[in-house]
């Protein structure tokens, strides 16, 4: 899962986060060494309808090799895997705890993510709570914020741009798969 140096753009979308938190909770190089680390990401709020957000991350994921832990209290399995109740229920380690709940659960999740020792948390796309990243943070844990780890770990491999994603790169030539 190696992320290379190769073809990566800045993905500049509307996001509440001040400049200086954005460094702090979105910068590139520690995504790129994040995902490239990484190998178990539960997804909290994985949704078994395909058509959700959650679903379609999860299922591209599994296509990159990652493996991909669900996470949902009202389903036993999604996209062929054994789903969990809560990640305390998870009996493997967990590097990347990916959120896709509402905010005011954000506090209980970071708490479990915590508590399982995982490497990270990241909030999705348009999920922000500071208080939870400084507990994050304060247990020793990276944290992303408002940010997609599908788009992030596709701008990284060049691909993004083939999905539609205005990357801002103007090219006749197609990207090298610099991601394994």
């Amino acid at each position: 899962m190696g992320l290379g140096s190769g073809l990566a753009c800045s993905i500049r979308l509307n996001t509440q986060l001040t400049p200086e938190q954005q460094a702090r909770y979105q910068d590139e190089e520690v995504i790129r060494t994040l995902l490239q680390e990484a190998r178990n990401i539960a997804i909290v709020g994985l949704s078994s309808d395909s058509q959700k957000a959650s679903y379609f991350v999860a299922s591209y994921l599994i296509y990159e090799g990652y493996n991909v832990i669900p996470v949902n209290p009202r389903a036993t399995e999604i996209l062929g895997r054994k789903c969990y109740p809560d990640l305390l229920s998870v009996p493997e380690k967990i590097d990347i705890v990916d959120v896709f709940r509402p905010v005011h659960e954000i506090p209980d999740v970071t708490k479990q993510a915590i508590q399982v020792k995982a490497r990270a948390l990241w909030l999705q796309l348009r999920l922000i709570d500071m208080e939870s990243a400084a507990l994050a943070e304060k247990a020793g844990l990276t944290v992303i914020m408002d940010k997609c780890v599908k788009m992030e770990h596709g701008r990284f491999q060049g691909s993004l741009h083939w999905a539609g994603m205005n990357t801002e790169i103007i090219s006749a030539r197609r990207a090298r798969n610099v991601i394994r």
